[in-house]
């Protein structure tokens, strides 16, 4: 079953500044790919943060593939 990263992700503007959140805690997306990109796996991220599922962690996958698919390049030229 796909996830809908729409239901986990969430931006509220009072909240870290805006910035795309996990089901409204304190734990933003570029945390999570961070942490996955220093070499974390999802097992050990739980382990740090229980508060977080398997879900939320491909959550922000997708979240980040969705905004580097709509993302726009600007030429400098």
């Amino acid at each position: 079953m796909a996830i809908d990263y729409h239901n986990i992700i969430t931006l509220e503007p009072g909240k870290l500044g805006g910035k795309p959140c996990i089901r409204g805690l304190r734990i933003t997306v570029y945390d999570v790919l961070s942490w996955l990109a220093e070499g974390m796996g999802h097992e050990e991220i739980i382990a740090d943060f229980p508060e977080l599922t398997h879900d939320d962690i491909t959550a922000c996958l997708l979240f980040a593939a969705d905004r580097e698919l709509n993302s726009v390049l600007i030429s400098a030229s």
